[in-house]
């Protein structure tokens, strides 16, 4: 499989740092970048081809990867709109609709739309996947094979899901640094040093994660083992309780969901 990246960010540098560690070709991988240092920085890094602009060579793909923001895009695919023959085009900007980019491609029907998040940078993202009607099995396989190199693959039946996607796992972590944040503010507070600190925070977070991910149990069951009648753990949930964590963080979550459904109408304008 060919491989053009429109855009060589950090997304597009962890896919094709992910896709190398699975064996793809340097050969098979270019990069349509704008800025001559980034395109240094992945002919450095990977060895791949870096354009400026999209060319005949750039468009001679199995698959598009369209890793621009979501404010650029529009711009971005216009200058190979109508010049699309069967090459996948696989979205991974937040918000952007399928109808959207199909229309400003004139037309184009073979779309998918995914949604990976940052920890794809170390291998450990996910990413929530939605194919429109124009792909067939071979064109879901070639995209699951390009965001599977950076971690786990879900695919959603409704393209509407999306935004709930982005909401959860395309903002989530920024949701588990804020909570390492607390915690490790908190442990400073109760006399740690930084150092301590830290480490007892995100060593804390890092296993929590894995014993979720390993226990076939439900996480509330996880929670229960760990809290003793009349304990410390009790009392620092009990408190939570009364703070209302959990309500602010489902509010948090429906903002960030709302916030997806405007980006999609408003840049889904023309």
């Amino acid at each position: 499989m060919r491989i053009t990246f429109i855009g060589g960010g950090n997304m597009a540098i962890a896919l094709i740092g992910g896709l190398k560690k699975q064996g793809f070709s340097a050969a098979g991988i270019q990069v349509v970048e704008p800025s001559e240092a980034a395109r240094q920085r992945l002919t450095d890094a990977f060895g791949v081809r870096c354009a400026a602009a999209v060319d005949a060579a750039a468009l001679a793909c199995d698959a598009l990867v369209l890793a621009v923001k979501p404010q650029q895009m529009k711009e971005a695919v216009a200058v190979f709109a109508g010049a699309l023959t069967n090459q996948l085009v696989v979205s991974i900007a937040a918000g952007l609709r399928l109808a959207d980019i199909a229309r400003w491609l004139g037309g184009y029907s073979r779309l998918v739309r995914t949604m990976p998040n940052t920890p794809a940078l170390i291998g450990a993202g996910v990413t929530g996947l939605y194919a429109g009607p124009g792909v067939d099995r071979e064109g879901r396989a070639q995209a699951e094979k390009i965001l599977g190199a950076v971690g786990a693959t879900l695919w959603l039946d409704d393209e509407e899901k999306m935004d709930a996607v982005t909401a959860v796992s395309g903002s989530g972590p920024a949701y588990v640094f804020y909570f390492i944040e607390a915690v490790e503010a908190a442990a400073r507070n109760l006399g740690l040093d930084v150092a301590t600190a830290r480490a007892l925070t995100v060593e804390t977070f890092l296993g929590a994660a894995r014993l979720a991910a390993q226990s076939s149990e439900p996480v509330t069951a996880l929670r229960e083992r760990v809290t003793s009648k009349g304990g410390t753990t009790e009392a620092a949930l009990l408190a939570f309780g009364a703070s209302g964590v959990a309500a602010a963080i489902e509010q948090g979550i429906r903002a960030a969901h709302r916030r997806g459904q405007e980006l999609g109408n408003m840049l889904g304008e023309d």
